[in-house]
């Protein structure tokens, strides 16, 4: 992995900076009266790293787009910096900033390098109003950013002759190299395979995270968005449901569809007793007083501890190494799951016990 020193050297060498991005109340609509996008506001400390995170349809990728200038919203304002490159209002208040004067990187999901040109000559391709001949490269500019990506030696190499990881890494290279504020990048690991995925997320996100440019990027993988994000913006159904960091997300989620979004979770009905809600796990302490004496919680995996002992019975696992996932069944049919780093392996249709360990959880009232 490239050293902090030398992504250091880059970021003073290429002037790299970060401006924040605002959005307010912004909407787009491919069809009359159906939004993708509603009334939808975030900002984004410059040199802040945002992930997007929610299902497939919920408006993530068309909000980038919306900031890149690829869409054209039907409302609102969008601001980077001090400059506004989208207002809908009044003929003398209107503003539209072509994509190409935004000062804005973008890395799609395949990468879209040009596989005809060399990696030096697709990352010149980047610099705006220097590639003008096929073979024009600028080479300080692409050494630099070469050795920013760990990737020096090979700008003579074409696109086909890498790796997923090594191409995702020069596309994240020509991303760079107009000297953007904001970096925009759509679900970019999501074409590589798992292994290859968790490592080139891991060297993107230590590199981002010094360079000083603001980050937005698209995700449907809460891994991939609790590694590369500062803060997380969970999206449904074109709007943002929750924003924090990802501790705050997983610990308070703001409702249970976040809870079990951010992360694996139990959710029990429960009786509110005393303050503890009354469990199939037996009494569980909660964060928060609720209104009514009825509840749905939420229960981590980690919270809970198997032991010998009756009550469930194992119905289903999954060895990681660092711990194990059991799906246990309770006397009454309920599923839950716990995540257990005993070194005694179980198996499938041995009885334990289980109980809550953990510290007290979230509750809403049920429904």
């Amino acid at each position: 992995m490239v050293g902090d020193v030398m992504i250091g050297r880059a970021r003073a060498s290429l002037g790299l900076s970060g401006a924040p991005v605002k959005v307010s109340q912004i909407t787009v609509a491919y069809q009359p009266g159906v939004p993708t996008l509603q009334d939808l506001s975030l900002s984004v400390a410059a040199g802040e790293s945002v992930a997007l995170l929610g299902p497939s349809g919920c408006g993530k990728t068309t909000l980038l787009r919306a900031i890149a200038g690829l869409e054209r919203p039907a409302g609102g304002e969008i601001l980077i910096g001090d400059t506004p490159v989208y207002r809908h209002g009044a003929a003398a208040s209107k503003k539209w900033v072509g994509p190409e004067s935004r000062n804005v990187g973008m890395v799609f999901q395949d990468g879209g390098l040009f596989p005809h040109l060399t990696v030096a000559q697709n990352i010149s391709f980047g610099v705006v109003g220097r590639f003008r001949r096929r073979n024009s490269v600028d080479h300080e500019v692409v050494n630099e950013l070469l050795r920013l990506v760990d990737l020096e030696g090979y700008g003579h190499r074409l696109p086909g002759t890498l790796s997923g990881g090594q191409q995702q890494r020069v596309a994240l290279a020509r991303a760079l190299a107009p000297r953007p504020q904001v970096l925009l990048l759509d679900e970019p690991f999501s074409a590589l395979d798992t292994t290859l995925r968790a490592q080139v997320r891991s060297e993107v996100a230590h590199i981002l995270r010094e360079i000083g440019v603001t980050v937005i990027f698209v995700t449907h993988d809460q891994d991939e968005a609790f590694v590369l994000g500062d803060r997380v913006a969970v999206m449904e159904h074109g709007r943002i449901t929750q924003i924090g960091t990802p501790d705050q997300l997983y610990r308070s989620p703001r409702n249970l569809a976040v809870g079990a979004f951010v992360g694996e979770a139990n959710i029990l009905g429960a009786r509110i007793v005393d303050g503890l809600a009354e469990t199939v796990l037996g009494p569980i302490p909660i964060l928060a007083p609720i209104d009514g004496d009825r509840a749905d919680i939420l229960v981590r995996p980690e919270a809970l501890h198997m032991h010998a002992g009756e009550g469930a019975v194992i119905e289903y696992v999954e060895y990681y190494g660092h711990d194990t996932r059991y799906d246990l069944r309770l006397p009454d049919g309920t599923i839950v799951i716990v995540r257990d780093a005993h070194d005694v392996p179980r198996s499938v249709g041995e009885t334990v016990g289980v109980k809550f360990v953990g510290s007290p959880v979230m509750a809403w009232p049920a429904d």
